[in-house]
């Protein structure tokens, strides 16, 4: 291997791509990024069997190689070089040197052969813009649940409806639901897709404009886009029946403007106790809309927001961590709020927008 390229290309390509090394004791070799240069072009590949990784640069070769080298060591040595210039990459006795104008570093390399091949994944496929897949997952991920106890909520299930792809994750306290308009579609009976890889997925093609090809079979799928091929695990399971506890009607709702009850939340929370309870009370023939919280310790809270109100009386009580973290998802000044019981669902929506959806159960204490 023996080739030249400028660093800013490839310091942020390291970067990338070694978040997604292993650091599995038993596999050393999951812990290194390879190198692959062929025909004109870099390749860097990592994966911690469950993601893996390939993203493609130019770059001017002179001899094709292949290199196995530290993820870690390689992002620390390219954090400390100068992004306006050119380095030199060269395979010495099996080992990678480095040079630019005023470093010369030698690396000791891994055996490449024990590197584990990324699945290039056949089956069903589709395109779509990576705004809108992007929005998508943003929407409802925070809604998953973080523990693997049970892997089928630990994930955000993906489906098609018409011409929405819908987006829905729950941890069985709260749940999500996001529907983006895409044209075209086949059907897609459903696709989970794990929480822990979330994060990665929304890193590498967060600030990515362009289109998407997603691919996927039963077991795995992948994202890719000109130059950046990314893989996850499928999970084998089927998503709980969420449809059936949407309420089909309210007996009570409300409008109000979001920032109003953003802080009313934010200062709820200062006298919230350990299990972070706020109390919500709707009186729409007095005119009500009042949250409420007390915490032994510290004292209580109570405050009032204007709002638009209709229906029955309602009294209970919720997580308010719960509700803050849907306000990432609604981007309208107005927010809905619609109540079948004190033992029901809420029911939260931005105003003149159907496209989410975020339930969250009450408290029973």
């Amino acid at each position: 291997m023996k080739l030249e390229c400028s660093v800013e290309k490839i310091k942020n390509t390291i970067s990338q791509v070694e978040r997604i090394t292993g650091k599995n004791l038993t596999l050393p070799i999951l812990s290194s990024i390879l190198l692959i240069a062929s025909n004109n072009s870099l390749k860097l590949r990592s994966t911690n069997l469950n993601l893996g990784i390939e993203i493609e640069i130019p770059v001017k070769i002179e001899k094709e190689g292949t290199l196995a080298i530290s993820g870690s060591i390689l992002n620390a040595v390219f954090s400390n070089v100068s992004q306006n210039e050119n380095v030199f990459f060269e395979n010495i006795d099996g080992n990678l040197l480095i040079k630019t104008k005023k470093s010369q570093i030698k690396l000791k390399s891994q055996p490449h052969e024990d590197f584990p091949t990324i699945p290039k994944v056949t089956g069903n496929s589709f395109e779509i813009e990576s705004s809108k897949l992007i929005d998508g997952i943003k929407a409802v991920y925070y809604s998953s649940s973080v523990s693997d106890i049970k892997p089928e909520i630990s994930s955000v299930f993906i489906y098609t409806n018409e011409d929405n792809l819908i987006f829905v994750s729950t941890d069985s306290f709260r749940l999500a639901e996001k529907k983006v308009k895409v044209k075209g579609l086949e059907e897609i009976p459903g696709i989970l897709l794990p929480y822990k890889n979330i994060g990665e997925i929304l890193k590498i093609f967060g600030e990515f404009k362009g289109i998407i090809k997603v691919c996927f079979n039963k077991n795995q799928i992948s994202f890719s886009s000109d130059n950046i091929y990314l893989t996850s695990r499928i999970i084998d399971g089927i998503f709980p029946d969420y449809k059936q506890i949407i309420p089909k009607d309210s007996l009570t709702s409300a409008v109000v403007l979001k920032q109003d009850l953003l802080n009313a939340l934010k200062l709820s929370n200062v006298f919230s106790d350990k299990f972070n309870q706020v109390n919500l009370k709707i009186s729409p023939k007095e005119k009500v809309f009042e949250l409420s919280s007390a915490n032994n310790d510290i004292g209580e809270n109570k405050t009032f927001l204007d709002a638009v109100l209709s229906g029955e009386i309602i009294e209970l009580g919720f997580n308010y961590k719960y509700f803050l973290d849907c306000f990432q998802s609604i981007n309208s000044d107005s927010v809905s709020i619609k109540l079948s019981g004190s033992s029901r669902p809420i029911v939260i929506s931005p105003v003149s927008d159907p496209s989410f959806t975020y339930l969250i159960m009450p408290m029973n204490k």
